[in-house]
């Protein structure tokens, strides 16, 4: 009796099959979607697009240890959080994936953590690409928003108000935790580790926002350098050659009771500097407080002002005493670690 030939493993495109074919069917302004060699789209008239490209690279942006279910998710996250921040309504999505090895049970895995969270914001995976090599992932959203209404980074103007989604400092937290330079208990590491794994894209906060927020971006590589970014682009929409100052209250940053059981100075580099919290920071008129809370409430997400756009430039962080706080944290570099 002749042995059995073994079936050979998986290849390519059994893997897309597999695991990502879920959106063939036509969806709302994605009439055609994987398995051709363009996916088509169809905005709404009246609406611009709005795209970015966000890429995750094992051991630079996620542990390898971390579940492909919770990788699917945070992948998607990230660049849902971009479309948030300019206040777009999400339409469709493309992923390249390399991964080692054609490992069917961890793709079918991060692809139910990807989808879980796009079906939650009627996004579509219209296509994308795959190959072997390290475990890098990186994806393009899509989404529409309002000709002329989209948050941009260079509206705030002095006298605004800086204003924060949800709390900050966990996801560097549960950071500390896994380097091991703090020693948290199992159910606290758990708590904060979700907002490391598993961050809320503020998408609903981000549509509430348009026609009420002057500028606005997500918190991806730490408080401090992230809003420098918003200081410089809106003092150039101006036609001035220095960045817009800011007053930034360091006591008045949301942070959770597990963070706020943290010696002062964790606190300080995990709110001010932390990176990977995926909040909205953005600016309003100092008068639109009442509207702003409105938009807060419509989304169902806590908002916190923390500072106010000056004009004279520099960024001056405080305590609640109004005492000057350190403020020379650098913002995270792919480049400089």
């Amino acid at each position: 009796m002749s042995a059995a030939v073994p079936s050979p493993p998986p290849g390519e495109f059994d893997l897309i099959a597999r695991c990502f074919h879920r959106h063939r069917a036509p969806r709302p302004g994605v009439p055609l979607g994987p398995g051709d060699d363009c996916a088509l789209l169809a905005p709404r008239p009246g609406m611009q697009l709005a795209v970015s490209t966000d890429m995750l690279v094992e051991g630079r942006h996620f542990l390898s240890t971390v579940a492909p279910e919770a990788l699917g998710h945070k992948a998607l996250a990230v660049n849902l959080s971009d479309l948030a921040a300019c206040g777009a309504t999400p339409l469709a999505c493309t992923l390249a994936i390399a991964m080692p090895r054609g490992d069917a049970d961890w793709l079918g895995r991060f692809a139910d953590g990807l989808y879980a969270l796009a079906d939650r914001h009627g996004i579509a995976l219209a296509g994308g690409d795959m190959t072997a090599g390290p475990l890098n992932l990186s994806l393009t959203v899509i989404g529409e928003v309002p000709t002329g209404q989209a948050l941009l980074r260079h509206g705030a103007r002095p006298g605004d108000t800086l204003w924060v989604s949800g709390r900050l400092g966990d996801a560097r937290l549960a950071l500390e935790g896994f380097r091991g330079t703090v020693r948290l208990p199992g159910e606290v590491f758990d708590r904060v580790r979700l907002a490391m794994e598993r961050p809320e894209p503020r998408v609903a906060l981000g549509q509430a926002l348009r026609g009420v927020a002057s500028a606005a971006l997500d918190l991806s590589d730490g408080l401090l350098g992230d809003v420098r970014h918003l200081l410089a682009r809106s003092a150039e929409a101006l036609g001035r050659p220095q960045p817009l100052g800011l007053r930034l209250d360091a006591d008045a940053l949301p942070r959770s009771a597990e963070l706020a059981a943290q010696p002062l100075a964790l606190q300080r580099l995990c709110t001010l500097a932390g990176g990977d919290d995926y909040e909205l920071a953005f600016t309003a008129p100092a008068g639109a407080e009442a509207a702003v809370r409105e938009a807060a409430a419509q989304a169902g997400v806590s908002v916190t002002p923390v500072g106010r756009i000056e004009d004279e430039t520099g960024l001056r962080c405080v305590d609640a005493a109004g005492r000057p706080v350190a403020a020379d944290y650098l913002a995270f570099d792919h480049f400089r670690g």
